[in-house]
């Protein structure tokens, strides 16, 4: 499904979302359900949410977002997603094969690990169009139970059976289009 500036989750996300970003007072966290996004160019990715009174906010800032009531805190928005949104159109995907992986993340300076959620793929922009800029953004619940958005040369994966993890140096970008005729 490709969508134009929203769309949703493959799968949505029980998690909570700090309340100061909602203009509330009083608890520090409170649960929501994350359903959807928002991609605006310029701009960090959005969550669309549900509290529990029924009451739906669109593109609450990434560092909003928790996975516990008592999470990690000070995450900032260079710890929450390395890139802005590159455009408008963009589609999302729960790759099975990386389903449920830890994966290690190259995030504001530091190595954290967290667990793979899903991906999103931007479509159509200028950037994407172009082989050595073009990048997917994976979505990535940290052990510190805080989200963190980064692009696919920022995450490495661990998968038990056939990976050793280790920082792999001396890989590029790739620069040419390829064409069969």
């Amino acid at each position: 499904m490709i969508y134009s500036q929203a769309g949703q989750l493959p799968h949505h996300q029980y998690c909570f979302v700090e309340a100061s970003f909602l203009g509330l007072s009083g608890a520090a966290f409170i649960p929501c359900v994350w359903f959807g996004l928002v991609s605006i160019p310029g701009r960090m990715w959005g969550c669309t949410i549900m509290l529990e009174c029924g009451a739906v906010y669109r593109a609450v800032p990434p560092h909003a977002i928790t996975f516990s009531s008592d999470p990690e805190l000070e995450w900032t928005p260079q710890q929450a997603q390395r890139w802005d949104c590159y455009g408008t159109d963009f589609t999302t995907i729960e790759y099975t094969f990386l389903r449920g992986l830890e994966c290690q993340v190259k995030c504001a300076d530091q190595i954290i690990t967290g667990d793979y959620l899903f991906t999103a793929a931007p479509i159509g922009d200028s950037w994407s169009r172009q082989p050595n800029q073009a990048k997917e953004f994976m979505f990535i619940r940290t052990d510190g139970e805080r989200l963190t958005i980064q692009p696919t040369d920022k995450v490495i994966f661990i998968e038990k059976s056939f990976t050793e993890p280790q920082w792999p140096t001396g890989l590029r970008t790739t620069d040419k289009i390829y064409t069969c005729e």
